[in-house]
């Protein structure tokens, strides 16, 4: 199943299910000639609704350095552990939009991401029962302010600013993705980053076993998984597109003052 939250013409926030004319959830892009959105017995065409971020998170847990290429385009070492951050329900940003982003900054970069939607609450889950704790994947733009980032040690003012953090536009059951599902990002139509999920140094049920270890995660919280090699700066007035094979495109564009 693929859920996705909107708000109606009449301003009425729902969550409904993606599918296509028979009734079958859509498994290609979220913007398909035949998409519906499916409440009860209404169906809403994506064009009159207004896309939310598919689920509210409390804290979004970031992994840095988790593909080799990635490791590699910025001369660091591979971790032995996940490198964690946390970005705050501020930075979330819904599909569809203008992101407005930080002024002033000489470079601010974008990163395709593999996102983990949590479904229940959970502490100190193990690598083999953590897939029962995932409510689905979805598509993750973790957006960074080099400036500050090369510069400070906690990531605060480089990750967690208002906007970074596009996600959607549905959330995708995880029969839906494959283990190696591709992931791309493409900047006014040009392909950027192309990877797959089978790339991770750390996967999933790692990633979820670790972070767990440490802390708490909601129902709607996130894990970004890391981003793979082909990170580059972001202009005004760029169309961006993250699509990961299974789940869909998150599309938003970039105004910087």
């Amino acid at each position: 199943m693929k859920r996705v939250r909107f708000r109606d013409s009449a301003g009425n926030v729902r969550g409904g299910r993606w599918t296509v004319e028979d009734g079958e959830p859509k498994v290609t892009a979220a913007a398909g000639p035949y998409g519906r959105i499916a409440f009860g017995d209404e169906m809403y065409s994506p064009d009159e609704v207004d896309i939310l971020p598919p689920c509210e998170p409390t804290k979004m847990v970031c992994v840095g350095i988790n593909y080799v290429d990635h490791a590699e385009e910025t001369d660091s070492e591979i971790p032995d552990r996940p490198m964690l951050f946390l970005k705050a329900p501020n930075a979330v940003a819904s599909h569809g939009n203008t992101l407005t982003l930080l002024p002033g900054k000489e470079r601010i970069d974008y990163e395709a991401e593999l996102g983990v939607v949590i479904g229940e609450q959970c502490k100190n889950v193990s690598e083999s029962g953590a897939m029962d704790v995932v409510a689905g994947f979805t598509c993750i733009n973790d957006i960074s302010n080099r400036d500050d980032q090369d510069i400070e040690q906690n990531w605060v003012r480089g990750k967690a600013f208002d906007n970074s953090a596009p996600i959607g536009p549905l959330v995708a059951t995880p029969e839906h993705v494959p283990d190696d599902a591709s992931i791309e990002l493409r900047v006014n139509g040009e392909t950027k980053q192309s990877s797959s999920r089978d790339n991770l140094i750390f996967s999933v049920p790692e990633l979820i076993a670790e972070i767990t270890e440490y802390m708490t995660l909601e129902p709607g919280d996130v894990i970004s998984t890391g981003t793979p090699a082909g990170v580059g700066p972001l202009s005004t007035g760029d169309e961006v597109e993250v699509e990961i094979e299974g789940i869909g495109t998150l599309k938003h564009s970039v105004k910087i003052p």
